[in-house]
Formats: structure tokens, sequence, C-alpha cells
């Protein structure tokens, strides 16, 4: 007489076959191969920033304390616009009414003229930023003492 009863047998074979079904499939899964085309692209969108300078210096001349730089960038476009940073330049120089001598962007320095907005700005968003200073690097002209005679 047979140790296994003709039920477990059946159980047995049954799974053996769920077992050998099951790993077919597996296999046919992980190693079939296929073929096709497809295609994808992404767009990082049209930018249209606006830088515009809310804080002038004026009157700067020599031995003038440096004057504050700032501004603010609107999001013109229709699509979110990320800005990293915002770079302050000297793009002219206006001569004062009544100053005399020149001057060019040369005799100016520029203090932090890169500044972090790290801001991924909405359609129609506006951010502010600031932390750029202007002063004049000319040397102030010396001042001028009376000679005192000494007796």
């Amino acid at each position: 007489m047979s140790k296994f009863s003709r039920r477990a047998k059946i159980v047995v074979a049954g799974a053996v076959v769920l077992t050998a079904v099951g790993g077919g499939v597996a296999f046919a899964f992980w190693s079939t191969s296929g073929a096709g085309t497809g295609t994808g692209s992404t767009s990082g969108g049209a930018s249209s920033l606006t830088v515009a300078q809310t804080a002038a210096p004026t009157d700067l001349a020599p031995g003038v304390a440096a004057e504050a730089v700032s501004g603010t960038v609107t999001n013109g476009a229709t699509n979110n616009a990320y800005v990293n940073t915002v770079t302050v330049s000297i793009a002219s120089v206006t001569k004062a009414s009544g100053a005399v001598g020149t001057c060019d962007a040369t005799d100016y320095v520029l203090t932090n003229p890169v500044i972090t907005i790290n801001k991924d700005l909405t359609p129609g968003q506006t951010t502010a930023f600031s932390g750029t200073t202007l002063a004049s690097t000319t040397r102030p002209p010396p001042t001028r003492t009376a000679a005192r005679a000494r007796p």
C-alpha cells in the first residue's frame, strides 16, 4: 500500500501543475522581447521675463555713500518660468546737471551684483530683488587748508 492517499496525490499533482504553469508564465513574461517605435518630447516653454529697476541711485559722486539698486522680475509667459539669479550691471552713466568732468561705468563699483532668486514664477507672477549697491570708485578731491605762517 502506498504511503500517500489518492487525495494527497491529486493535491501534490495539482500543485506541481500550478507551479509549472505559473513559472512558465513568469518565464515567458521576463524573456519576451518586442519591437516598436515611440516618440516623446518636452518643452521649456517660451520665456517672457521682464526685469524692472525700482530703485536707482542718483547723485553719486566721489565720497558719497553707496546707494541701493533693487527691482522686480515678472513672468509674462503663459507657462511657469524658473528664475535662478538676477545679475545687475551698469548699462550707462548719465551726467548730473551741473556736474564737472566726465564719468563712465569704470568710475563705479557694484557690490553683490548677482542676486539669488531661486523661484518658479507662475504666469503673471512678480518677485522682488534687492541687495546690490552702487558707489563711485573715484576719490574725492583733496580738501585744501589755508597755510599758516609760523613765527
